[in-house]
């Protein structure tokens, strides 16, 4: 149980860095990114949420009302990921 719990986090950390990665090294339109609830690592949301006033201020990993920037169409391949804010 323990090693699947590992495989996902490591899994959907590399996924977020590779979102970030592509943000980071080209311009991209608004049409191309999505926000992301739910799978963010504590303290690494983009923007202010429920429970937050700030970016950064997630206070556990996959809160359900924090969210990342992701290129279009990867948040629903990515497990826990939702396009709309989690109770």
């Amino acid at each position: 149980m323990r090693n699947n719990r590992v495989v996902t986090v490591t899994a959907i950390s590399g996924l977020l860095a590779l979102g970030a990665a592509g943000l980071a090294s080209h311009a991209v339109a608004a049409d191309d990114v999505e926000k992301c609830y739910g799978v963010v690592k504590a303290g690494q949301n983009d923007c202010q949420t429920a429970n937050s006033s700030c970016a950064g201020t997630s206070k556990v990993d996959g809160q359900g009302d924090a969210w990342v920037y992701l290129p279009a169409g990867t948040c629903e391949k990515i497990v826990g990921g939702s396009l709309e804010p989690k109770a």
